[in-house]
């Protein structure tokens, strides 16, 4: 495996940008100031974009494998190395999701505890009604690790 920063073209990875955040416009709010990763093993499997808070706190805006390659590891060893890569200069990373049984289960098992939550955030910011593994999302819940 093998990770590498895209500083350039980083719509070129669209497709897998869409899978963890569905609507474009939003990726379009995070994406050129974060800091982008993919994982490659050999080809591109999974991506990250990693932005910076302030007060030592970084937050894993976008995170996903490609589906032929999901529960092969990758989407833990993405979060890993978003961990190890901002531990040095952060002492916290967070993620938001929805309230979904696939996503928070997931974190959880990555050593993410619940944060916060900001209520009614997907039906305030998305032009669609966003369902994963047959939930309606609604709530953004934030998960917090510390590094």
């Amino acid at each position: 495996m093998e990770f590498r920063q895209i500083f350039e073209n980083k719509k070129q990875y669209l497709d897998l940008l869409l899978l963890a955040d569905e609507q474009e416009s939003m990726i379009d709010r995070y994406l050129d100031q974060g800091e982008m990763f993919v994982l490659l093993d050999p080809e591109v499997v999974g991506e990250c974009v990693i932005c910076g808070l302030g007060g030592g706190t970084v937050e894993i805006k976008n995170l996903a494998v490609a589906p032929w390659a999901q529960g092969r590891g990758y989407g833990r060893a993405l979060v890993e190395f978003a961990a190890t890569h901002s531990g040095s200069r952060c002492r916290e990373l967070l993620v938001g999701t929805g309230d979904s049984p696939l996503t928070v289960p997931f974190y959880q098992k990555c050593g993410f505890r619940e944060h916060h939550r900001v209520k009614n955030f997907f039906p305030e910011h998305y032009d669609h009604p966003i369902v994963e593994a047959g939930v309606r999302l609604v709530d953004m819940v934030y998960l917090s690790r510390t590094l």
